[in-house]
């Protein structure tokens, strides 16, 4: 069974950095899809970026265009989300979330991603 796991949310003020970091067990394919969605109080998920494994192909959402970064880590089966310039809009749940196989470019919908992370909190205060 896939397991995912992020980690590296917490509280920080406006401007602020954070680096989230989603571990996966077994292996990274080829194929295979990675997004970052985050969720705040009383709104519906939303997408923040995406990376497809096997050409490390990224996309982001527009609100989060030049201020965050995704990466990948195949060695240690981890995808991170640098974010820099944090403002308090982003302040939510943040998940993890992967679908393999997988041709062509991410999906941006979560509906489309089968295995989901628990999720990690990040606050930002002004």
């Amino acid at each position: 069974q896939v397991q995912l796991v992020e980690s590296g949310g917490g509280s920080v003020q406006t401007g602020g950095s954070l680096r989230l970091s989603c571990a996966a067990s077994g292996y990274f394919y080829s194929n295979e899809c990675i997004g970052w969605f985050r969720q705040a109080p009383g709104k519906e998920r939303e997408g923040v970026a995406t990376i497809y494994i096997g050409g490390n192909k990224t996309k982001y959402f527009d609100s989060v265009k030049g201020r965050f970064a995704i990466s990948q880590d195949n060695a240690k089966k981890t995808v991170h989300l640098q974010m820099n310039a944090l403002k308090p809009e982003d302040t939510a749940m943040y998940y993890c979330a992967a679908v393999w196989p997988w041709a062509g470019s991410c999906p941006r919908t979560d509906l489309d991603y089968k295995h989901w992370g628990q999720g990690t909190q990040v606050t930002v205060s002004s």
